[in-house]
């Protein structure tokens, strides 16, 4: 979104506007999309590994490990950091919720929130580009609405001192030199409403081409309206990133788990359960 003069410069002062926080927003969203499709990345790359193992460890296996050992040993110097209660049960209820049960069911998640990634992202571009668009035509519109009188006392100005010059008399040209300075000085006055309204109508006359009409306004209603269904979709899709940043969060505590549990068993195999049912993964 662009900031504007305005904005800019109070942004250049350390001020924070509402712009800018937008921008801000939108920056940092793209960014962590960008962490999150590099991590979920990390995440299958572990997961190749561990399917190419001869002995995949059911994962259901693994929390059990880490419960009988939390409740044999109490707070073990070894799993006090990875292997407690909550966590092993936050992971059971996870596995369970998304009906995981081995290294092949998690992986199968993995590669899904890969295309979840992918189809945040999509979504999110047109609608950032349309919103800054759309936002450039309310910013303008808005203008051109604003200063819209002053511009027309201006002209109205400027056309009283043509008529001035065109008159005849002992005191015309007097009147005319008056009715020139009351145009200037109102010009001066107005200097920065009349440049927003110009620039506004410039970018108005570009964007609606041979529909516009400066008799009236541009769709400022049709605009705004759009940008605020558009926002709240955007809003909509960012709930989505939110809680796929969550199961992303949850993924990698798994893999933190499993591979603690591995390093600490290295030669000891964990035993396998026959069943997802054991575990409440059905």
């Amino acid at each position: 979104m662009h900031l504007g003069v305005v904005a800019h410069q109070m942004e250049q002062k350390g001020l924070r506007t509402e712009r800018g926080d937008y921008n801000r927003n939108v920056q940092n969203i793209n960014s962590e999309l960008r962490q999150i499709k590099a991590r979920i990345r990390k995440l299958q790359n572990w997961l190749d590994v561990e399917a190419k193992k001869p002995e995949k460890p059911m994962l259901g296996d693994v929390i059990q490990d880490i419960l009988s050992r939390q409740s044999q040993s109490g707070k073990s110097q070894h799993y006090q950091d990875i292997a407690n209660v909550k966590n092993a049960a936050n992971m059971l209820i996870f596995l369970t919720e998304n009906n995981i049960s081995d290294i092949s069911d998690l992986d199968e998640k993995v590669n899904s929130m890969y295309v979840r990634q992918s189809d945040i992202r999509e979504k999110l571009k047109p609608v950032e580009r349309r919103l800054k668009t759309l936002d450039e035509h309310i910013k303008h519109a808005d203008n051109f609405k604003k200063y819209r009188a002053v511009s027309r006392r201006c002209d109205e100005l400027y056309s009283e001192y043509q008529s001035a010059q065109n008159a005849t008399g002992i005191f015309a040209k007097s009147k005319a030199q008056k009715a020139l300075d009351f145009a200037n000085n109102y010009y001066e006055s107005n200097r920065t409403e009349l440049t927003l309204f110009n620039a506004a109508e410039r970018y108005i006359k570009d964007v609606m081409q041979e529909r516009y009409d400066p008799k009236k306004l541009p769709p400022i209603t049709k605009w705004k309206a759009e940008f605020k269904s558009l926002s709240a979709d955007k809003d909509s899709t960012y709930r989505e990133y939110y809680s796929l940043k969550d199961e992303v969060k949850e993924v990698e505590k798994v893999r933190r788990q499993v591979e603690g549990i591995l390093r600490e068993d290295k030669g000891r195999s964990v035993p396998l359960r026959k069943t997802r049912g054991e575990y409440g993964l059905e």
